[in-house]
């Protein structure tokens, strides 16, 4: 090692410029599908370093010294090992980013990439439509711990309300779309346009759709958030998160807060979320043709209220959801029943084949009650914001067959 050099874990802090071209993925000669089945590993040319027809797991957490001025990268596991890198590299390819540092839950990988972005009296920009765990860090975790404001835009449909809240204090737009628990879709383009004018990057959360539907990068976003629980993993046997972006960034996170503050998914589970992607694209295009079939039923049914899902004509935004999603429309929904929280309790525990658990994007359909768990902690009247009732059932539609599932549901709503 030269006397000037530094080591590769020794990473300056990442400052946005505005003036520099985004970092994204260049010359993608690849499908999608081809990139699920092969970025980071391919039988024939990783066959020198890994004789295997499928990804290996690594199962170390610590590698050895060549010599002693020689520090191994992966060095030790909570930063990266064998194939963890094989799965983040897949992850930036399919988002179309230039690298990915993967985290132990997309939870953490919020709370790292703020941590890592913001200082002290520096502010986020985002709105109420975001998940329960990501709004308990916006309006309670990072502003009392650390004195880092969030800042919820009053209309998200609007670009020029989100360009109003942002400021010199602003580090980081965050945008979740489409929305867990009611799917309200923001127009990605037009508030990154609005974002990069005032020289702030933008985050997406592209956990409900994930890059098979939707492609946040391609329309303007720095970042990526992704929950592997989710859909990218598809069965609720793997937790993990990642995040996709700009390398300096990413390494940022990795050797200045991930090494200190948490961990990487560890090689067990990268290795079952690889084989897991490599049928992603076919398994978002069942789940959101199955999505479709029963919004239209639960539209139809005298029980219900409301049905919150993209791919319906009438939703407010399913023209720009047709447009940045592809046309697909993804597997998560919500609706409002009749009665309240008590007519939803009762519906779901007259459920047969969908399953009433925490989670959504697995095979199997699961629902939950958000007002009661995942947004408990937001108040009345910022859950009616963002149109979540005390009737709300979050529905997860999974890949059985449509007819049990509409089944499941008559059966069930006729409780009420």
């Amino acid at each position: 090692m030269k006397k000037d050099e530094k080591h590769f874990f020794l990473r300056d802090h990442w400052t946005y410029d505005p003036r520099e071209p985004r970092a994204v993925r260049e010359n993608v000669t690849t499908g999608f599908d081809t990139r699920a089945l092969h970025a980071g590993f391919h039988p024939l040319r990783s066959r020198n370093d890994f004789p295997s027809f499928v990804p290996p797991i690594v199962q170390s957490i610590t590698f050895p010294y060549e010599t002693f001025d020689k520090i191994p990268c992966p060095v030790y596991g909570r930063t990266r090992t064998p194939t963890n890198t094989v799965l983040e590299e897949r992850l930036a390819a399919l988002e179309g980013g230039e690298a990915c540092v993967t985290s132990g839950s997309g939870s953490q990988s919020l709370f790292n990439l703020i941590f890592t972005m913001a200082d002290p009296g520096d502010n986020v920009v985002t709105s109420l439509n975001i998940f329960g765990e990501g709004y308990k860090q916006a309006s309670s975790i990072f502003p009392r711990k650390c004195n880092i404001e969030f800042r919820f835009v009053k209309d998200p449909g609007d670009p020029g309300s989100w360009a109003d809240e942002i400021d010199g204090k602003t580090r980081l737009v965050w945008i979740e779309t489409p929305s867990n628990p009611c799917l309200f879709v923001t127009d990605i383009k037009a508030v990154c346009q609005a974002a990069h004018a005032k020289g702030v990057p933008v985050m997406v959360d592209n956990t409900t759709a994930t890059a098979a539907l939707q492609r946040p990068m391609e329309l303007g976003a720095d970042i990526v958030l992704l929950s592997i629980s989710k859909f990218i993993a598809g069965n609720a046997t793997v937790i993990g998160g990642a995040l996709i972006g700009p390398e300096p960034l990413v390494e940022d996170i990795r050797w200045n807060t991930n090494e200190f503050l948490g961990s990487i998914i560890q090689p067990m589970e990268a290795w079952m979320t690889l084989q897991y992607i490599e049928t992603l694209s076919m398994r978002m295009a069942k789940h959101s043709s199955n999505a479709l079939i029963l919004a239209n039923y639960l539209q139809g049914h005298p029980k219900v209220e409301k049905v919150n899902y993209p791919g319906l004509k009438d939703h407010p935004q399913h023209d720009l959801a047709s447009q940045q999603m592809n046309g697909q429309h993804g597997g998560l929904m919500s609706f409002v029943v009749e009665g309240g929280m008590e007519g939803a309790a009762r519906v779901m525990n007259s459920f047969e084949t969908i399953v009433h658990a925490v989670t959504f994007g697995t095979s199997r359909s699961i629902c939950m009650h958000p007002p009661t768990i995942t947004h408990e902690h937001m108040t009345p009247q910022e859950r009616a914001i963002a149109g979540i009732d005390d009737g709300l059932i979050r529905f997860s539609v999974g890949l059985e067959d449509p007819g049990d599932l509409i089944g499941d549901l008559a059966q069930a709503l006729d409780k009420i």
